[in-house]
């Protein structure tokens, strides 16, 4: 089974950019607002660009690749709420909670052992803790978004230096498998992230293509 990983952070964290270390042929992005990379080379990366859920499901069952990147998947939730804004009552709100958890159960069921596919998630507060970002309080009644992942990373500017926090300090949702990670902050590096995990796991490594 493919194993879903996910990417916390506010607008700016340095989640984007964390991809830097990668070769443009090694991951695919799924960029779901289709914004540009935020480094020199962003542009060499295979991306597709205003991805949805049939671009993106369709794209990874091809396995090429055995790493994928969904960039700001979010907005996979708002763009749908957006485009069903005329709906009325809370139905709506069921579906778009299921296409969500229907995408994580496809990297989960469908792909092979060695894929790893990273969501990269904006942030909310909620009664002073950090959490993913999803549509109100109903969604996160049909859908906790984190315990559909065994790996939640969070970035965050610290001081000025951009890093990954490996470990929960109790204000957030950030958990990862024990001794996986020797520090509770790491460098904003995704690229370090998932060698991590595939040398814990045994997995396959990424392959240029």
């Amino acid at each position: 089974m493919g194993l879903p990983v996910l990417v916390l952070g506010e607008s700016g964290s340095g989640k984007s950019t964390s991809l830097r270390n990668f070769k443009p042929g090694e991951v695919v992005i799924y960029n779901v607002a289709g914004k540009p990379l935020p480094f020199r080379h962003g542009k060499e990366f295979k991306k597709a660009d205003n991805a949805g859920y049939e671009k993106i499901i369709s794209g990874m069952a091809k396995k090429k690749f055995n790493c994928y990147v969904i960039d700001d998947s979010q907005y996979l939730l708002c763009f749908e709420l957006f485009n069903r804004s005329s709906e009325l009552g809370y139905q709506k709100f069921t579906d778009m909670a299921k296409n969500f958890y229907d995408l994580i159960q496809f990297v989960i069921k469908a792909l092979p052992p060695d894929i790893i596919v990273y969501f990269l998630h904006h942030t909310e507060n909620v009664d002073g803790k950090l959490k993913a970002k999803t549509i109100g309080k109903m969604l996160d009644e049909k859908l906790t978004v984190e315990g559909l992942f065994s790996i939640v990373i969070m970035a965050k500017n610290d001081d000025g230096k951009h890093i990954f926090v490996t470990n929960s300090d109790g204000k957030d949702t950030v958990k990862t498998p024990m001794e996986m990670f020797a520090e509770d902050k790491i460098d904003n590096d995704l690229k370090l992230v998932d060698t991590t995990i595939r040398e814990y796991y045994g997995l396959k490594g990424i392959e240029e293509k």
